[in-house]
């Protein structure tokens, strides 16, 4: 009597899979908490010469002191960018003094705030997660293609799966809903890195564009708020607690996106399970929200419009 067994499946994928990163250059916006400390961390220590993208000076040097104790032989320095304001968007590409960029994560990102508006008067999810995202990718542009193999990793949400996306309405001008006003965003850089890879690839350029959700994650930025009611602050800490992944599971996707070698551009890179909530990092198909080309054509010319940054062609920007 015969019998069969199945062949093991492959162990999930972690950190300790990246490959050597030495001689990347690589940008973390957000990166002096929460995934986006993690991410930089790990490029860090394997070999990333890693620059923490921070909007507060204190926080970025606490996140770097950090990195530097936890990663002794870590290259790494702090810049400071703020994705509320335009301003300093492009400061930071105008000060940019290596000679190339390989590496851009996408991380920084807003959660459910009151409503209110950037320096440049966008609302502020819409401006920062999107908006401020947009334009940092086009200001660094000309750097990220003086790489040879340049790549981009925009860090979306799971919550955009059950975003109702309003073209008429990003910038909050007839009603505000925290939480839809979130998912509408992070839908925004679904759409954003869908069709960053179909302008590289258009313009036959080797700039791999991917989009990365890390599932639901216990970074503490919504468990700590203050701004909501005592309710909120007595359950939902204990809901996150039972369902969420801790902050270095969280950052797999992005670390997965950002090193995989043959990584294909447009890849979405998610947790397994249901809802992307959980599960062993993976890339993803039929993502609904990826091929939708015409509203992410529509949202990339609003942008221009908004930001004044233009993709034309490699290395033009205006405004």
């Amino acid at each position: 009597m015969s019998s069969s067994t199945s062949a093991p499946s492959a162990p999930p994928w972690t950190e300790e899979q990246i490959t050597d990163q030495t001689g990347r250059v690589a940008v973390v916006t957000g990166a002096n908490a929460g995934i986006g400390y993690v991410t930089a961390r790990e490029l860090a220590r394997h070999g990333a010469h890693t620059v923490l993208a921070c909007r507060d000076r204190d926080r970025g040097e606490a996140a770097l002191g950090r990195l530097r104790r936890e990663v002794p032989h870590a290259r790494a320095e702090l810049r400071l960018v703020d994705l509320a304001d335009l301003r300093s968007v492009r400061a930071f590409a105008d000060g940019w003094d290596h000679d190339r960029l390989d590496l851009l994560v996408n991380n920084a990102g807003i959660v459910m705030p009151p409503l209110t508006r950037t320096v440049d008067g966008f609302e502020a999810q819409f401006g920062v997660n999107h908006l401020g995202t947009y334009a940092l990718t086009g200001r660094l542009l000309p750097h990220l293609l003086r790489a040879a193999a340049p790549r981009v990793v925009t860090v979306s949400s799971e919550s955009q799966l059950t975003a109702s996306f309003d073209l008429a309405n990003l910038n909050a001008e007839r009603r505000y809903r925290p939480g839809s006003a979130y998912a509408q965003s992070k839908r925004a850089n679904v759409y954003f890195s869908a069709q960053l890879h179909r302008w590289a690839v258009a313009q036959g350029l080797p700039l791999r564009s991917m989009i990365a959700v890390p599932g639901l994650t216990d970074t503490g930025v919504i468990t700590k708020s203050t701004r909501y009611g005592t309710l909120w602050r007595a359950l939902v800490p204990r809901l996150v607690g039972l369902v969420a992944k801790p902050v270095a599971e969280g950052a797999r996707p992005s670390l997965y996106a950002a090193t995989v070698p043959d990584l294909p551009g447009g890849s979405y890179v998610a947790p397994r399970g249901p809802l992307q909530i959980r599960g062993a990092t993976t890339v993803r198909h039929g993502r609904r929200t990826v091929y939708d080309e015409a509203t992410a054509v529509a949202l990339w010319d609003l942008s221009e419009r908004l930001t004044g940054v233009r993709y034309d062609r490699p290395g033009a920007q205006s405004g």
